[in-house]
């Protein structure tokens, strides 16, 4: 039996970096605990000093339950090297859909995506190869931390 996990994003900014990921992912922003307005209004209520306030939502949760919950965790640091994890985003219908319409759905999601902030960088599996069978384009999201569209 698999266990229960969160994926956690190190990011400046927790709450633009969540909204990107939120529209990216088909999520929702993660509301705070019942009879709190805000996460600030919890966060004090559990007495954390207001150090740790004023950053919004920082985490994004699927509306099915099925997905694991995302932490964009504030870190002081910036970004530097490429990632040694990173997110596949499946756009394209999968293998039994013909690799032209999937071709075409990857990159309708690859702007789609580029239009809420994220950067194309490449095409990845072009065609190349007789009978390769797979396309994907690869980017960045808003603060640099690369995923593919596939």
């Amino acid at each position: 039996m698999g266990v229960r996990f969160q994926v956690v994003i190190d990011c400046a900014e927790p709450e633009p970096l969540a909204r990107f990921w939120a529209a990216a992912l088909g999520y929702v922003l993660e509301p705070p605990p019942a009879g709190f307005a805000t996460w600030d209004d919890y966060y004090r209520d559990l007495g954390l000093p207001e150090s740790f306030l004023g950053h919004g939502t920082d985490c994004i949760v699927d509306p099915a339950g099925s997905g694991p919950r995302f932490w964009f965790q504030m870190v002081p640091d910036v970004k530097t090297v490429k990632n040694r994890l990173h997110l596949d985003v499946h756009a394209s219908g999968g293998r039994a859909v013909p690799l032209a319409t999937r071709r075409e759905r990857v990159d309708a999601e690859a702007r789609r995506l580029a239009g809420l902030g994220a950067t194309i960088l490449s095409e990845l599996g072009e065609e190349e190869e007789e009978g390769a069978d797979h396309y994907a384009v690869a980017m960045k999201d808003p603060e640099g931390n690369e995923f593919d569209i596939n």
